[in-house]
């Protein structure tokens, strides 16, 4: 027989308002006593109706997930973190997959905000003008992506440029490739003007090769005209497009990193296992998201808070095999 708010309150010896005060607005309750009531809770196995609980505090118990692919091995690892921390915080995840959309994500958003209490838009390709008609609207935490006045979880890209050109000259590399991603794409644009700041700092000649598609298809198109530029090194705007650089170098005879020396963002988990090894820079995934719905969660618990919380995590350098020393050019 299923466990009922008022076994609850017999058992922690209150009332079944303050049980339900306890569990959807612990605020209102002595710390105590709710304590008390979530502990008889958890020992009697006592879940809660979200129907019920909705129709007392407003809320769906709900968080909407928007995430441009789910087929880059980068964004599944953002989603486990986003469903750990909401199921520790007792919310649902509604996930949808945008396809690289910007259309398809002010459409999905407009779907999703009715059915639930706030949004985690990851790596959203929309406009700035666009978002900020979203967050007029609904509670928005930004992944991947930074908007003045808006809460927002990102890496430090800034030091993760800088890890990545620090170790390429002093590889010997002076003349460095850098494959770019989406134009629409707000992480592209900071790791482009981070790579500017840091090659011009380290003294090293950049050679900006055009945006191609953030898959391994991108990489492979772009592989030729990076080797026609005669640099020694190349970035790619993703690990997906590293790796297609990396197939394709091998076909046409390219040693790697004898030749030209090859370096990724984001760590995903086939950068390990391909030959060569790729290096890249560790992008907090999970973290992100676990980062973005406690964002989330003190946006809805105080929605008037000002300024808009922002965090920024930590990356690091993942050195392979893929990147070695310069080769001498004659």
């Amino acid at each position: 027989m299923a466990v009922t708010i008022k076994d609850v309150a017999r058992v922690a010896g209150v009332s079944a308002s303050t049980v339900t005060r306890a569990l959807t607005m612990p605020e209102l309750v002595h710390p105590e006593t709710r304590e008390r009531v979530k502990r008889v809770a958890a020992d009697l196995g006592y879940h809660p109706n979200r129907a019920a609980r909705g129709l007392i505090t407003g809320r769906t118990g709900n968080i909407g997930l928007l995430v441009p692919d789910l087929a880059n091995p980068f964004f599944p690892s953002v989603v486990k973190g986003v469903q750990a921390r909401a199921h520790e915080a007792d919310y649902a995840v509604f996930l949808a997959d945008t396809d690289e959309d910007a259309t398809a994500e002010i459409g999905l958003v407009r779907k999703l905000s009715k059915q639930v209490d706030g949004l985690l838009l990851c790596s959203p390709r929309m406009s700035d003008d666009e978002l900020r008609t979203i967050v007029g609207d609904t509670p928005v935490v930004l992944v991947n992506r930074r908007l003045a006045r808006v809460p927002s979880v990102t890496p430090e890209l800034l030091d993760g440029m800088r890890q990545a050109i620090s170790h390429l000259t002093a590889l010997g590399h002076r003349r460095v490739a850098y494959v770019a991603g989406p134009r629409s794409s707000w992480a592209n644009r900071e790791r482009v003007r981070s790579l500017r700041t840091v090659a011009a700092a380290a003294g090293a000649e950049l050679v900006e090769t055009g945006n191609v598609t953030p898959q391994f298809e991108g990489g492979v198109a772009a592989a030729d005209q990076v080797l026609a530029t005669g640099v020694t090194a190349v970035i790619a705007y993703n690990d997906l497009v590293a790796l297609g650089l990396l197939n394709r170098f091998t076909a046409r005879g390219v040693a790697v990193p004898g030749e030209v020396s090859v370096l990724g963002f984001d760590d995903i988990p086939l950068s390990a296992m391909v030959h060569p090894a790729l290096t890249t820079v560790d992008l907090p995934k999970e973290q992100s998201g676990r980062a973005g719905v406690d964002l989330l969660l003190q946006l809805l618990a105080e929605p008037d808070r000002s300024p808009a919380a922002r965090r920024e995590l930590p990356t690091q350098l993942i050195v392979r095999a893929s990147t070695g020393i310069a080769p001498r050019r004659v």
